[in-house]
Order: structure tokens, then C-alpha cells, then sequence
């Protein structure tokens, strides 16, 4: 029998080609027993690799190709990057962990380029492992291509004594011509010195077919395209998985190789042991055991939770304590309350995911803020002693605090008893036809148009965006090389590409984590610049099976809010608010979620969400939960159901009466886990713990562990008392929902955040927003985002000052109210670093009286030109000089600034600093050559450095109307929308037209509206009637379909008009409407007027109006002839019975009559219907009729009621019958 000793699997990111299940499976057909794993200076699929051998009956033998330093692994000279290789195999247990020693040092001390050990570490940790003397990169085999025969035999001495005699020369057959001359040099020294010879593949791909696929993966890792002839390739097409038969036959003359793969083979003897627990232990007193301290401060702490706790509650605790033990998880519990302790202690805020919440021990340790009683949460969803797994504590902190979490762990515990965790970015479907394309050669953008095709979503494949997408597939037909892009990116899709850092995964352990893991080094963007901070290179899944504990610690953004909401309600009001304390049936706050206004909102944001959740009108906590709970794909489709039953709106029913006091709160709809779980109990009479293993399963879709959960469900049902036929419609029931319900104890966690951040948001509106922006300003769409929600919710955004904004986002009174001013490190391209002494400086010595006083004060070390110019087009420095001046000075504005201080640090001083700029001195002027830029390029600079305009907006006086002409922003648009109907009003920022396979023009251009971006396209049949809509500046209003492909959404434009709903000078222009129906309807047959509502607004007082006093008139808003010719769409009116008569009185006071003028309209837009409009205005000396033919009412006493409320004195609004 042969073994292969060599092999790399894809954990040899970018390098090798095996996928793991893949490669045992082809070991196991060939006939092979045993088979390697040596991957090049990792171990991150050892454990997968082990597990998977064991399930195919083939012996595992764990090891890595290793690099080995040319001097100390601590050397890092230019000198220090030719490394040579070693390949390493673990005999047993002690050779295992001397291993994992090696690989964490390389990949933490010596990382130089690649992860190196020395043979100082390597003479050190060498019990137990087998050494190869590796490829031609080897130490030994490169001194002998080098003509280095002596120093070849010394070094391999070295190695073979090192070793005690487990050490083999690798001789490796492939056709290049080097191998030749290594071969022979390894035969010689290897009788020289008695060194053992043994036959090694080298394996990176499979199948010897897959060598051309491996080829353009290593283009992938080196960033090259198969065209080029200098780059990093295997010589030949040998690196495969060969069978028994084709390595006799390559060394049918070396048949001792052959037999010392089954030697060593037979020398490795490892087993691993999976299960037993690592947990670390906090100090506790002398005299208890962790069991009984756990228990100790339950029931110290229970009085504060449960004062007058019942004997239900008791009953709860000391069952929960008992499953602890007897699952001994105590450690566990007491690690977390410290953690907890820790973080309240220093106010950092916090919150718990997942099942955590259905524990009373965790409440009474003051882990969870819910009360599992209250919400009838289930225990055993947590912690099932029928199930022994251990639970999830999975915890949130502030997003900007986590890291102190973190160092306080790593400083109780040891930097070498914890560690991040490692995950692996996998080649996605888009992402492999990205890469394999570059890596052939092709055009890039040919290739982003293919995967574009591609679409959105979880655990999409390219079987299953080929399945789903036919514009994909008749793109692979029509075109051979698509057809090879596809089919290449298929061969590496899903291949692991890159590792990366967990979110949120924290390991700790009670040893040295280097005893049970491999360990590396963060990667940059994870460290944030500290070095000692290291990741395991086993990944989540396998940390928990060696008995570690692996915690989740994730930064949550909300949270950061949360606290830094408080902050300025206490410095604003000196009140100590504690969200914690919030009276959960606040009046405001649901007013607040029934009105939508859910920007900024925790969990409710989505504008899908926000439609459901205006829909719902929540009244009571529980309705916040079932909703996060319901917002995802599956149970999305019970919510209609579940808001029409809260409305009473339809009856509900359940399928018995024994399932209505567990459905009861969800209207007859299984919203939660906990809910299956009461049913299997109630109908089958399972155990919470049986329910909840019953749950688990059913939830997997495995065909025939879901026959036989359906056997044991109906003969539970049976023994109950039921019938079969009832048994199985309610197994028919959970089935579906036993897979997607949600876990109740998280959808109330998570609740109670979003609930604490409408309560700010609704009580203390201007401070939660302040507190929003502070904690996102990095975050462009969220600025943009929750600016647009400023100005709807009437708060003023003030642009960034020098002279008045603090480090970030503040809020400022004044005359109109209070107001939010921009940071300065809100700015593009400026830093904390850059802007917190220049407000230090002005908090200490006063404001900066001119450009040369700020010259003569900044910290010109901190004042680099783009952030200088930055701060200028920004207007941070607008009280200081002329934006535009300022921008075209800025040269000489930092040579003056450099040049004083020059004089500062030379010791010279100046009579300005003498008198500490009390007195006014002269000095020379700083001069500034005079210079202008429109407002376009002011309105530019504003949007691209503070991701909003603050001056104003181009689009803003079309804002408050298209709220009513309008069905969602630009910015809303989101995946949930797919497939649906919007009608969008915004400015065209971008336009570009192409051309269609069949040469018919369409234009995509890009629609911003004060919420953010939208794609729309312009198809040929509207964009031919519509071709001058399509410009730059146009301000639009369209209605399309909501298209996704991929990542990015765009908005395909069934109908379009220019959006003017301003006045021109005698008439009122109603705007050009154009629909281009679709053959065949397309569902838009039946729609009617565009947009729904459309109310025009009136832009101004009408000049000519008060130029003719004498006249009375009557004036009717005309189509123009563009009109007449492009509208293909009009709706004929339908009959009649009442008209709607309104009079307005003209005042001195235009702005006023405007504001009256559109609040009318408003109001008009609300009861859309049949009946017709007259509008009389009333002039000094003139009265205007204003014919409305576009609007229509539904005439009734509500309508009137609200028009009489805001005319008041102002006019009249009266019915006239038509006598129809």
C-alpha cells in the first residue's frame, strides 16, 4: 500500500485546490487507509480533515509544511526572505502539540512575509514529529541544486539527529528538470548518512483535469492572468491525487520510498479528544465550589428581581441551578457574570443575544435585563440536560467600547489563554467570476456585467443563479467565453480565499490556548494597531468541539447610541436617565412606531419594516417582538395575517382549543420557537427538553429524521388522547415553522433595544439624533440617511464651524429652536487626530478672530493641505474668510501657518503672543488673492465631505410635497422591495445612455433625493418619448419596478414626468406624465392616474396676480405642447355629483399665503377621489377662478372638517351638488 505524506488542501488559501470531503473520498475510492494533510504554514483544516477521515474509515495524519528561517525567526532583513521548507507530521498526542507550538510561533514571533520557526524552536518542540526534507524549496534540496553538496550533508545530519532518525528525504517525480539533479543528491547523501528515502506526490489538486483550473487559482493568489509567462505556475500537470498503481510505477525503481510512506504511516497514532471542557474559572471563595457561589449569588441577588418571589419562581431557580450542575457549567456562568460585572462597573453598555434571556439564574446574576417568566420563555431552548451542548451566552457591547472588554479579558486570563477566532472568506459566486476573469485576461467590464447577473442572497451558488436567472443562462449559451468563465468559476467557487477575524468570536481557556489551537497573529484592520492580540487558525465550529469556550462579543452600534444618548440628555437636562428603567407602555414611543418615523430605530429601520410597522400600530412590547421575530424571510409572509388579526380585521382561529393560550399573543400565528415547543408538550406530551431536540431536528429538513419525529409525534399524540387525524394536521402545522420560527427569548432581547431607541427617539428626539450622527459620521448613508429624517422631523442641521462645532456632532440652541451642528472630524478626510487640538486650542484661548489668527494658533503639525482644504469646502472655515478665497489660498494659507510656527519653536515670539492676543497688533497681513465658484460647486463640495448638503439642497423644495406624491426615497430602496411597484420623485445626479443588443438606445441614470442614491433605468420604448427627461439637473418623478441584481437594485421606469410642481408665471404647470405600458400589461393595465395622489404645489406669489387690480378672470392650467404630444396615458374622468369650492384671501404676506397655499394641497392629496376642484383667490382689486382638472376628492364631512380647521379667517371651503 501507498500513503500520500505530502497533500495541500484549500486551507493552502490560493495555493492548494482540495476540498477536504472531496479529497478523503477520492483516498477512500482509490483504496488508500490512511492519508496526510500539510498545508503550508497553518493548520486551519486539521480538525475538518481528522473528522472527515474518521467518517470514511481512513486514517488520519496531521502535519504542515512548515518555512524555516535562514537565521533567528525574530530577524527581519531583506536578507531574512528566503526561507526553506519542512514538512512536519505528528506521531501522537505530545507530537500534536508540539506542532500547534511550532505553526503559533511562526505565525506570531517569526512572521516575516511567511510564518517562520528556527531551529532553535524547532530542536525544542521536535518530540513526536516526523520530519520530510520537503519540494525543491526545501532546506536540503535547494543547497544541492546550489552545488552546496557539503552543506547539504551537514544540514541533513543536523535534521536526522534532531529528529532521532524520523527524519526522510523526500523524493518527489514531476517532469522538471531540477528534480533530476535533486533526486540524485538526496540518494547520495541518503547512503551516506543513512538517511531514509520516501515517495511524496505533492499534491494540490485532485484530479490531474483539475490542473488548469489550479493554474488560474494561483493567478487568483498572485494577482496574475494566465497570459503571463514570468509569474508563479506548476511546471507540468502532475500534482494530483495519484493512485497506488501510477506512484509504483514512477518508483517501481525506488521501491524502499514506496514502503516508508506505510512506515511512517503506520508510526503516526493520533487521537484527538473531542468534548471535554476547557473552562476557564474566576476566583471564588475558599470555601464553595463553582456550583455553589453560582447558587450563592442567585439567591442573594433573587429579593432584588423577584421581591415577593412564588414558589413558581423559586421552583424555576433551583431547577435551573440543578441543570447546571449536572451539565457542569457553572464556570461558564460565573466567566460571564464577572465579564458583566466588569462592564457595568465601567458604564459600558450591553446587551444579550440568543436564548440567553430564558434563564432566571442569568437574571437573578444581572446577565439579562428580561424577566423569562414574564415572557413565558423556555429554559431547556437554552440549556437541555437531555441535549448536553453548551449554551450561548452571546452578548453585545457597544460598538466603540468592545475592545475594552476584550483587554480586560485578556489581562484576567493571560494574553495566552485568549484569542479571537478565525473565519474564512469563501470564493462567493460574483467574487469567483471576478477573479477567474481577471485571472483570464478578460475585459473587466464584460466580466462585471456577467456578474451582475448573479443574484442576491444567502448561500447563493452558481448552480442555483443559473437555475434562477435566465438572462444568465442565455448569456452562457450565446457566448463561449462566458460559457468558460461560468464553468471555470464553478471549478473555485466556494474554495476558501482568504482568513479574516470573527465579528464577534472570543476564546478563553483555562491552558495556554497554544496547548489546544494554533494561533496567529490578527490581521491589520482586526488589531487596531496592537501586535500582542492573536486569532486562533481553528475556525468557530471546531473551537467548540475541543472543549473551548468560545463566546460571542460583538460590537453593536445601537448600543453606542443608547449611551451616547444618555450622555447629552444628562448634560442637557441633568436628569440620570437609564433606558433600563423605561416604562415599557410609553404613549409617545408607540405613537412614534405607528407613525413609521423608525429611522435610527433599532431592528426597525427597514422601510419594509417601517411600511409593516405602520401597518401595525403596535400598542403593547409584545407586538415589537413578534415583529423582529416575523421581519425575515418565511414567517414574512404570516405578518399581514398577524396584523389583520391584531386589528380584529379578520377572525382568529386556532386548529384546537388546546393551542389557543399558546398562540393567543400571536393572533393564532406560530411566530416563535417556544411556541412548537408548548405544542409538542401539549398535543405529545414531550418534555420542554424533547420538544426542544424534536424542534432542532425537524428544523434540519432531513426526510427520514422527519418521518420518524412525525412517528413519535403522532403516537405522544395518541397516548394523549387524540386522534390520528388531528395528530398529523398539527404536526402539518409546526413542520413549516419549526424551521424558521423564531427564538422568542432573542426577538424579546433585541425588542427591548429597539424599543429603548424609539423611547429616545420619541421623548428626546433632537438629543437621540445628535447621538445617531455622532456614532455613525463615518457612515455616509446613515449621515445622509438620518439627515433627511432631520429635516422631516424639523431639525436644523448647521454646517461645521471652527468657531462653534465641537470634535463631533453637537446640539446648539437658538432662536428657532434647538439645532444639530456639525463635528469637525465629521468631515471627509479629517480625523479626530487632526481637528481635537485646533478645539482644544479655541476652548482655551477664545474663538479664532481671522485666518491669520488661526494661522498663528493652529497645530500646523495636525494641518495637512487636504485636510485644510477639506475643513475650507466643507464651510467649517467660513467665519475665518471666503469659502472659495480660502480653497485657493490654501498654499499659502499653510506656508503662513508653518512660517509661524517656525517663529513659535524658534523662541521668538511675536507681540501678538505677548499680550496673549488681548490687544490688537498690527502684524503682517496674510494675503489672499480673491477668487468665486458658483453655487453648484458649493452645494458639490458640501455633499461629497459631509455626505449631505447643508446650505441647501437642490432637490429641497420638491421634499415636502413629494412626500405625498411619493410611495418611497431614493435611499429606501432595499432588497425587500424586489419585484414591487415604487413611485420615486428625485434629481438626476448622473446620466449615461447605451445601447441593447438590438441597437435600441436606453439611458441609466442615477435619481438623488435628500434620503440617497437610486438606480433607474430608462428602457428604449419610454426612453425614446422621454429622451430630454434624462438630463443632468431634471428633477423626475417615476414609477417602476424594483429590480436587484446581485447587490445593487435599480429601478426599471414604467412612467415618468418632469416633478414640477412649481408655478410659472400666469399658469400652473401640471408636468408631462409618459407611460410606456409593457406588451401584455405587465400588471400596469389596471393602475390608474400617476402619480396616485398628485396635488400641484404652488412655488410663489404670482407677479402678474397683483399687476392687474381691476379684473376678475378665470385661469386654466394648460398642458403645454409637449404635453399634448408625448402623454399617452390620460385617464378619462368619471362622472361627478359634487364639486369642492375653495376661496383664499391674499395677504401682505406671501410666504404665508404659500405655506396656506400648500397646506391645502396637502390635505386635497389625503381623499383622492371623483369629484372636481374650484379654487378662488381674492386679490386687492381682482378675484383669480383656478381651475384643478388634475385633482380629485372624494367629497365628505372629513375632508371639509380638515380644510375648515386651517383656512380659518383665511377662506372658505364649501360642497356644490351637480346636480348628477
Amino acid at each position: 500500500m501507498f500513503t500520500h505524506l505530502h497533500v495541500h488542501t484549500e486551507f493552502s488559501l490560493l495555493d492548494g485546490m482540495c476540498r477536504i470531503p472531496v479529497l478523503v473520498a477520492r483516498a477512500k475510492e482509490l483504496g488508500m487507509t490512511a492519508l496526510a494533510i500539510t498545508d503550508h504554514g497553518a493548520m486551519h483544516g486539521v480538525l475538518k480533515f481528522y473528522r472527515e477521515c474518521q467518517a470514511q474509515d481512513i486514517k488520519p495524519i496531521i502535519g504542515c509544511e512548515v518555512y524555516i528561517a535562514p537565521n533567528a525567526r525574530t530577524d527581519k532583513t531583506a536578507a531574512d526572505k528566503n526561507h526553506r521548507h519542512l514538512v512536519l507530521l505528528a506521531k501522537n498526542l505530545t507530537g500534536y502539540r508540539n506542532l500547534l507550538q511550532l505553526v503559533s510561533l511562526a505565525n506570531t514571533d517569526g512572521f516575516y512575509y511567511k510564518p517562520r520557526i528556527d531551529k532553535e524552536v524547532l530542536a525544542k518542540y521536535c518530540e513526536g514529529l516526523i520530519a520530510l526534507s520537503a519540494c525543491p524549496s526545501g532546506e536540503v534540496p535547494r543547497l544541492i541544486l546550489e552545488n552546496r553538496l557539503s552543506e547539504a550533508s551537514q544540514v541533513a545530519e543536523w535534521y536526522r539527529d534532531t529528529f532521532a532518525g524520523d527524519f526522510f528525504f523526500e523524493i518527489q517525480r514531476h517532469p522538471m528538470p531540477e528534480l533530476d539533479r535533486i533526486n540524485n543528491g538526496l540518494i547520495n547523501i541518503s547512503q551516506e548518512l543513512g538517511i531514509p528515502l520516501v515517495a511524496t506526490g505533492d499534491v494540490h489538486y485532485i484530479r490531474r483535469e483539475d490542473a488548469a483550473t489550479h493554474d488560474l487559482l494561483l493567478c487568483i493568489g498572485t494577482g496574475t492572468t494566465v497570459q503571463e509567462t514570468s509569474r508563479l505556475k506548476m511546471q507540468s500537470d502532475s500534482f494530483y491525487l495519484k493512485s497506488e498503481a501510477e506512484m509504483a510505477e514512477l518508483y517501481r525503481d525506488l521501491p524502499e520510498a514506496l514502503e516508508n510512506t506505510n512506515k511512517i504511516a503506520a508510526m503516526c497514532d493520533l487521537t484527538l479528544e473531542f468534548g471535554r471542557l476547557h473552562l476557564p474559572q474566576i476566583e471564588r471563595p475558599d470555601n464553595m465550589t463553582s456550583d455553589q457561589y453560582v447558587a450563592n449569588l442567585c439567591h442573594k441577588a433573587l429579593p432584588l428581581y423577584y421581591p415577593d418571589a412564588s414558589d413558581a419562581v423559586k421552583e424555576r431557580l433551583a431547577y435551573e441551578l440543578d441543570v447546571i450542575e449536572k451539565t457542569q457549567f457553572a464556570d461558564y456562568f460565573l466567566v460571564v457574570w464577572d465579564i458583566i460585572r466588569f462592564v457595568k462597573e465601567r458604564s459600558i453598555y450591553y446587551g444579550v443575544r440568543g436564548s440567553a434571556a430564558a434563564s432566571i439564574v442569568l437574571r437573578c446574576l444581572g446577565i439579562t435585563e428580561v424577566d423569562p417568566l414574564e415572557y413565558s420563555l423556555v429554559f431547556e431552548r437554552f440549556l437541555n440536560i437531555e441535549r448536553k451542548e453548551m449554551p450561548d451566552i452571546d452578548m453585545d457591547f457597544q460598538d466603540d467600547r468592545r475592545d475594552e472588554v476584550i483587554e480586560y479579558v485578556s489581562n484576567k486570563y493571560g494574553l495566552d489563554h485568549v484569542a479571537q477566532i478565525i473565519t474564512f472568506g469563501t470564493l462567493g459566486a460574483r467574487a469567483a467570476i471576478r477573479d477567474v476573469g481577471r485571472a483570464l485576461g478578460m475585459n473587466l467590464s464584460d466580466v462585471d456585467r456577467v456578474a451582475k447577473l448573479v443574484p442576491f442572497g444567502p448561500h447563493m451558488t452558481l448552480e442555483k443563479a443559473l437555475e434562477e436567472n435566465a438572462d444568465l443562462r442565455a448569456a452562457v449559451t450565446a457566448d463561449g467565453t462566458v460559457q468558460k468563465l461560468i464553468d471555470t468559476a464553478r471549478q473555485v467557487s466556494g474554495l476558501s480565499r482568504h482568513a479574516s477575524t470573527h465579528a464577534a468570536g472570543v476564546v478563553i481557556s483555562k491552558e495556554p490556548l497554544a496547548l489546544h489551537a494554533p494561533l496567529q497573529r490578527l490581521n491589520r484592520d482586526s488589531s487596531g494597531g496592537k501586535s500582542d492580540l492573536v486569532m486562533t487558525q481553528f475556525p468557530m465550529e471546531d473551537i467548540a468541539q475541543i472543549g473551548l469556550l468560545k463566546m460571542d462579543f460583538l460590537g453593536l452600534a445601537n448600543l453606542s447610541i443608547l449611551s451616547r444618548a444618555q450622555e447629552i440628555i444628562r448634560e442637557r437636562t441633568g436628569l440620570p436617565l437609564d433606558v433600563r428603567q423605561l416604562p415599557l407602555d410609553d404613549q409617545k414611543t408607540f405613537d412614534l412606531l405607528a407613525a413609521g418615523e423608525t429611522m435610527g430605530v433599532f431592528q426597525l429601520e427597514g422601510v419594509g419594516m417601517r411600511r409593516y410597522i405602520k401597518d401595525l400600530k403596535p400598542t403593547h412590547f409584545t407586538d415589537i417582538a413578534a415583529m423582529v421575530a416575523l421581519y425575515r424571510p418565511g414567517p414574512m409572509e404570516q405578518i399581514p395575517r398577524f396584523i389583520r388579526g391584531k386589528h380584529g380585521e379578520e377572525p382568529i382561529t386556532y386548529p384546537h382549543p388546546a393551542l389557543e393560550e399558546i398562540l393567543k399573543e400571536t393572533y393564532g400565528v406560530i411566530v416563535y420557537q417556544e411556541q412548537v415547543l408548548f405544542i409538542a408538550q401539549a398535543f405529545s406530551g414531550y418534555s420542554l427538553g424533547q420538544a426542544d431536540i424534536f424542534r432542532k431536528a425537524m428544523g434540519k429538513k432531513n426526510v427520514a429524521v422527519m418521518q420518524k419525529q412525525k412517528q413519535n409525534f403522532i403516537a405522544g399524540a395518541l397516548k394523549n388522547g387524540y386522534t390520528e387525524a388531528l395528530a398529523e394536521e398539527i404536526f402539518a402545522l409546526i413542520e413549516p415553522f419549526a424551521g424558521y420560527a423564531f427564538n422568542k427569548a432573542h426577538a424579546v432581547s433585541y425588542a427591548l433595544i429597539a424599543y429603548q431607541t424609539a423611547y429616545l427617539k420619541a421623548n428626546y428626539t433632537v438629543e437621540y439624533m445628535t447621538a445617531f450622527l455622532a456614532t455613525q459620521r463615518d457612515v455616509a448613508e446613515k449621515v445622509s440617511a438620518a439627515a433627511a429624517d432631520c429635516r422631516r422631523l424639523g431639525i436644523e442641521l448647521l454646517q461645521p464651524d471652527i468657531n462653534k462645532s465641537d470634535v463631533n456632532f453637537t446640539i446648539e440652541d437658538g432662536e428657532k429652536g434647538a439645532a444639530i451642528r456639525f463635528g469637525l472630524a465629521a468631515v471627509k478626510n479629517v480625523g479626530e487626530a487632526a481637528v481635537t487640538p485646533l478645539v482644544a486650542e479655541r476652548l482655551n484661548n477664545g474663538l479664532y478672530r481671522n485666518i491669520e489668527d488661526f494661522c498663528r494658533r493652529a497645530d500646523a503639525g495636525a494641518m495637512n493641505r487636504r485636510v485644510l482644504e477639506s475643513l475650507i469646502k466643507a464651510g467649517a472655515l467660513d467665519s475665518l474668510g471666503d469659502r472659495a478665497t480660502l480653497l485657493h489660498n490654501a498654499g499659502r494659507v499653510l506656508d503662513f501657518a508653518e512660517r509661524e510656527r517656525k517663529i513659535k519653536d524658534s523662541g521668538q515670539g511675536t507681540l501678538f503672543d505677548l499680550f496673549g492676543g488681548i490687544a490688537e497688533i498690527a502684524a503682517a497681513p496674510l494675503e489672499l488673492e480673491a477668487t468665486s465658484v458658483s453655487e453648484n460647486d458649493l452645494l458639490t463640495w458640501e455633499k461629497e465631505l459631509l455626505g449631505v448638503y447643508i446650505s441647501a439642497h437642490p432637490y429641497s423644495r420638491f421634499a415636502a410635497q413629494a412626500g405625498h406624491d411619493t410611495t418611497a426615497l431614493c435611499g429606501e430602496v432595499t432588497e425587500e422591495l424586489e419585484g414591487q411597484v415604487v413611485t420615486l420623485a428625485g434629481m438626476v445626479v448622473s446620466a449615461r445612455s447605451a445601447q441593447t443588443r438590438d441597437g435600441n438606445t436606453f439611458a441609466t441614470v442615477e435619481l438623488e433625493d435628500l434620503n440617497g442614491r437610486i438606480e433607474v433605468v430608462a428602457w428604449p420604448k419610454l426612453y425614446s418619448q422621454t429622451k430630454e427627461f434624462w438630463q443632468e439637473g431634471n428633477v423626475l418623478l417615476v414609477e417602476g419596478k424594483v429590480v436587484f441584481r446581485g447587490d445593487r437594485g435599480s429601478i426599471h421606469a414604467d412612467a415618468v414626468r418632469l416633478y414640477q410642481p412649481g408655478a410659472g408665471n400666469d399658469d400652473i404647470q401640471a408636468g408631462q406624465i409618459v407611460r410606456a405600458r409593457p406588451a401584455g400589461g405587465n400588471g400596469y393595465h389596471s393602475r390608474g392616474n400617476f402619480p396616485p395622489k398628485q396635488p400641484a404645489v404652488f412655488a410663489g406669489p404670482k407677479k402678474s396676480v397683483a399687476a392687474h387690480p381691476k379684473s376678475t378672470s378665470e385661469i386654466t392650467a394648460p398642458a403645454s405642447p409637449e404635453q399634448k404630444k408625448t402623454q399617452i396615458d390620460k385617464e378619462t374622468p368619471r362622472p361627478m355629483s359634487c364639486r369642492l369650492n375653495i376661496v383664499l384671501s391674499q395677504t401682505d404676506n406671501p410666504e404665508s399665503d404659500l405655506q396656506l397655499f400648500n397646506q391645502l394641497l396637502n390635505i386635497l392629496g389625503i381623499y383622492p377621489g371623483p369629484e372636481s376642484v374650484n379654487l378662488q383667490i381674492t386679490c386687492p382689486g381682482r378675484l383669480y377662478h383656478l381651475k384643478m382638472p388634475q385633482v380629485r376628492v372624494t367629497c365628505n364631512d372629513d375632508l371639509l372638517s380638515e380644510l375648515q380647521s386651517i383656512l380659518g379667517t383665511a377662506g372658505s371651503a364649501t360642497f356644490e351638488n351637480n346636480g348628477h
